[in-house]
């Protein structure tokens, strides 16, 4: 029986339970679940073409036995085999594949094979966040077959695009625009054909990456205040527009707006029932998001590679990972920091049951029911804030979303800054750099932003003389060009988020001699900045920023 029948036979206790019932599980109960669906998963995975060349044809019988056969694995492990779509060499076969951003102009794209099965999990678990964002407490959610959601979703081949495929199997929620017409319609079309029919017909969910549906809603807002002050002659054809409970809901929200001395927001249209954000930055918008709607968003995580993992509750307070998606392993901060300091070592992991509150970790999964990805580096950073939480009565471990892994500089969901990136970059512009390093900071209004400081060749004298403006400039049309996401940071969300520093001539060497180290080029520690800095000050003139 599908999720709309159980919905209209009111079975809401048994769809909580089966949909949401995760929540109840004590660590014993999780970790059962995860280690049956992980030796489902290695004998499927072993006795594959991909899994016998990986092992080097070694069968492990247990989770423990695999962990110590099996390195930890990155997409290049895999690369050869999935960007040829080479599915008969897969544990199961896949019947769509997803793509992303692999690493802009070195590697630009990749994939990922979904089986039947990882589907099912994908929509169960979708079906889960859906509920859960409509909740104010446990067992209790309001969801509706004629429900509307705002298209805020980059259409398939991308993971998002799997959302309304997903939920139209079990649901007929209706998409605005619907995703046929979302498909033909530029970022700027789809907003405003969503926000029309929105008027019509109203608007009861709202998902997207967190930097995504904050633009989106700033844009609404400016649409409807320029519907607001529409002329006393064109308020008849106005009027035809919306349907008539928005129409006396414009009015008053124009007449609030106006006692209150303030501009339009979307809350004071719509009335969601459910807000959820994906992606990187989320901190960054949340608090602006819920003044803009009235409610706060609800946090998810999924990934190309991963699936749709996690998912906040009603408390808005961390995410809890499913147990039927993944086999989870955490690798803690100090280990993944040797990791990248030295490519040989092999840091050590610990599963769900083994982490501890406060600490931060890398993420590490292996894909259930039939995925390709074994023991592999997401590339993403938690902090795991509780073991258990009285306010929502769970007793599985909780987390917070940190950031990309630190060799990445992720901006706002669309970026994956590498070394390899910015060092193109500069090479390409043809500036005669002789020292860089880049770090991901946030501005006065808590935004993300690409902070590089630079180091100019002495003998280069004009190119200094130009300032940052023209180093930004340059490098600006290069990152562009390097990386075809940045360019969406513009063109989408009106982001510029390159922020330059020149330091003066033999910094970074009277830094080497000082200290006795080389900064790493992607985000060194901030107090490696501020010895820079201060190295700086103390023996050069600095022109900065």
């Amino acid at each position: 029986m599908k999720f709309e029948e159980k919905l209209k036979n009111r079975q809401y206790e048994m769809l909580w339970q089966e949909y949401c019932g995760f929540l109840d599980l004590d660590i014993d109960s999780y970790m059962t679940i995860q280690n049956r669906l992980m030796l489902e998963q290695i004998s499927l995975w072993s006795r594959s073409e991909l899994g016998k060349q990986m092992l080097n044809g070694k069968r492990p019988e247990t989770t423990d036995e695999f962990r110590k056969m099996m390195p930890l694995s990155t997409y290049g492990d895999y690369a050869d085999v999935l960007l040829q779509k080479k599915g008969e060499m897969l544990p199961d076969q896949p019947v769509l594949w997803i793509q992303t951003t692999w690493e802009g102009g070195k590697q630009p794209i990749k994939v990922a094979p979904y089986t039947k099965s990882m589907l099912d999990t994908y929509r169960n678990n979708t079906i889960a966040c859906l509920m859960l964002s409509t909740s104010n407490e446990k067992g209790k959610f309001d969801v509706r077959a004629t429900d509307k959601i705002l298209y805020g979703l980059a259409p398939l081949p991308y993971a998002t695009g799997l959302l309304p495929l997903v939920l139209n199997e079990e649901i007929g929620i209706e998409f605005l625009p619907s995703v046929r017409e979302a498909e033909k319609m530029t970022f700027s079309e789809r907003n405003k054909k969503g926000f029309k029919m929105g008027l019509r017909k109203n608007i009861d969910y709202f998902f997207g990456l967190g930097s995504v549906t904050y633009f989106v809603s700033l844009s609404l807002a400016s649409m409807g205040k320029t519907s607001s002050q529409t002329s006393a002659g064109d308020s008849k054809s106005s009027a035809m527009k919306y349907s008539l409970p928005m129409l006396g809901k414009f009015i008053l929200a124009k007449y609030r707006c106006k006692k209150e001395n303030r501009d339009l927001k979307p809350k004071d249209l719509f009335k969601l029932k459910g807000f959820m954000v994906a992606g990187t930055d989320n901190d960054c918008y949340k608090d602006d998001l819920e003044d803009l709607w009235g409610i706060r968003p609800m946090e998810i995580f999924a990934g190309t590679e991963p699936t749709c993992i996690g998912t906040e509750t009603w408390t808005r307070d961390g995410m809890y990972f499913f147990p039927d998606a993944c086999f989870y392993e955490f690798i803690p901060e100090d280990e993944m920091n040797r990791s990248y300091e030295d490519d040989s070592y092999q840091p050590k992991t610990y599963l769900m049951n083994e982490v501890l509150s406060g600490e931060k970790y890398e993420l590490v999964i292996s894909v259930f029911k039939g995925g390709a990805f074994m023991r592999y580096r997401v590339g993403d950073v938690y902090r795991c804030i509780g073991l258990k939480n009285d306010e929502d009565k769970t007793r599985i471990p909780r987390f917070k979303y940190i950031d990309r892994i630190p060799t990445i500089i992720d901006i706002a969901g669309f970026t994956r800054i590498s070394e390899h990136s910015i060092k193109t970059a500069i090479d390409l512009s043809g500036l005669d750099i002789e020292e860089w390093i880049a770090v991901k900071e946030y501005n006065e209004h808590n935004r993300p932003l690409i902070h590089i400081f630079v180091e100019i060749k002495a003998s280069s004298l004009v190119i200094r003389g130009l300032g940052k403006e023209i180093l930004k400039e340059h490098l600006t049309v290069y990152f562009k060009y390097v990386d075809h996401d940045y360019k969406d940071l513009k063109r989408i969300l009106g982001m510029d988020p390159l922020e330059i520093t020149i330091l003066k001539s033999g910094t970074f060497e009277e830094y080497k001699r000082q200290t006795g180290k080389r900064l790493r080029h992607i985000n060194p520690s901030k107090y490696e900045i501020k010895e820079l800095l201060s190295i700086e000050k103390q023996h050069f003139s600095i022109n900065s920023v």
